[in-house]
């Protein structure tokens, strides 16, 4: 038997009042996603522990079949390793955001849609002007980057920007936990006063210098951590694992994890991307591997963005691009299988923040009876036979064993 999750991040939300008292979920339409809840089991699921950050890192550790109070690792570790950085036992990784500062508040947190050639382009300015034997800057993609430092210390306590949209600067400086960390800290803030003056630089050079205009103008490292040691998803389940996203958080995963990742063109990270591409890339994946892990980033994009709309169509166009087209590859090649879908947080356009709530799922194929639920959104979850579940429900109920 196949398995398949589709991980459509952040699509999970609060009724919001523009909409009737609806979720972006529940306005939407999802024939599809509807007819996955018509035919399996629904309940709820949650992701992250209590005592753990509202973190994709967290989350989506615990969907891929990690019990993640065991696994936790920051995701500039992550992304280091879908970057090919391999690091040794004294380096740090950070994910280096550029973001946009207004007033001495954070206004966004990805700095303006950034192409993936200007992203790449300020990374490498940066690393030229502000980098050296002990500090480098990797190229990720868009506004997400990667910020490595030989020498330097975890126990550094630093802030997510999205989580701190609208919140001044001066109150988020990095700071250390103990004292081991103090170096650090100041190392990171005075890398993140020193990117103004250079990011300043090419928005002169391109014509961007408003104040008004959405543009990046400042570096953001943040989720200091070192190297994971994690068992193996073939050793977890028994099964040969692949990958399919376009964020280098969750790729890093797959590496440590031991799947393949599986690039596809023109797959963005944001709602511009291949939904065709990466349902025509899971159904070739099954073919060959017994577990695929399709991550999708859009919704999650819309709601830190706080636009309703955006996210109402890709949600749709979840449904309509990606599911529906799985579902008809499926069927006509007979697979024996299960499928999960599901969020892995909400990310409500309201707040435009991770939040820990647990998350609508839907269970469906091999060996999963059909609950009274007809349609897939928060509410109606909350009526399914999986009621409520934790990571090794989920796990249980998923693969079938205990992990």
């Amino acid at each position: 038997m196949k398995h398949l999750i589709i991980l459509c991040d952040g699509m999970a939300d609060y009724p919001v009042g523009s909409l009737g008292g609806k979720t972006p979920l529940m306005a939407a339409k999802t024939p599809a996603m509807d007819r996955l809840a018509r035919e399996g089991s629904s309940g709820l699921f949650n992701t992250i522990p209590s005592d753990l950050p509202a973190g994709s890192e967290v989350a989506n550790l615990s969907v891929m079949g990690y019990d993640p109070r065991e696994n936790f690792c920051q995701r500039g570790v992550l992304e280091a390793a879908s970057l090919g950085v391999e690091l040794s036992d004294t380096q740090l990784a950070l994910r280096c955001n550029l973001i946009w500062v207004r007033d001495n508040k954070i206004a966004s947190h990805s700095g303006g849609d950034l192409s993936h050639e200007e992203g790449a382009g300020i990374i490498r300015l940066l690393n030229d002007k502000l980098g050296g034997d002990r500090i480098h800057f990797y190229q990720g993609i868009h506004y997400r980057h990667l910020l490595v430092i030989d020498g330097g210390d975890s126990h550094v306590k630093c802030w997510p920007p999205h989580d701190y949209i609208g919140k001044n600067i001066a109150e988020l400086k990095v700071s250390a936990i103990e004292k081991r960390g103090e170096k650090t800290a100041e190392m990171l803030n005075r890398l993140v006063s020193d990117s103004a003056a250079v990011l300043e630089t090419i928005a002169q050079n391109r014509g961007k210098a408003s104040l008004e205009e959405k543009r990046p103008n400042l570096i953001w490292p943040w989720a200091a951590g070192e190297k994971p040691r994690m068992k193996t998803i073939k050793e977890l389940t028994g099964l040969d694992g692949a990958v399919i996203t376009a964020v280098d958080l969750i790729k890093g995963l797959g590496i440590y994890a031991g799947m393949k990742v599986i690039e596809v063109e023109g797959a963005t990270g944001n709602s511009k991307t291949n939904y065709e591409g990466k349902a025509r890339a899971a159904l070739e994946a099954l073919k060959k591997y017994d577990y695929v892990y399709l991550h999708v980033e859009a919704a999650d994009e819309a709601g830190h963005d706080g636009d309703v709309d955006l996210k109402i169509k890709v949600i749709e166009d979840l449904d309509s691009r990606l599911v529906a087209p799985i579902m008809k590859g499926i069927k006509e090649e007979n697979t024996d299988i299960r499928i999960a879908l599901l969020p892995d947080h909400p990310t409500p356009v309201e707040s435009r923040i991770h939040v820990k709530d647990p998350v609508p799922v839907i269970l469906w194929g091999n060996g999963v009876p059909a609950d009274a639920v007809q349609e897939y959104n928060e509410e109606e979850a909350k009526k399914g036979a999986l009621g409520l579940m934790d990571q090794k429900a989920f796990f249980n109920s998923f693969f079938g064993k205990r992990a």
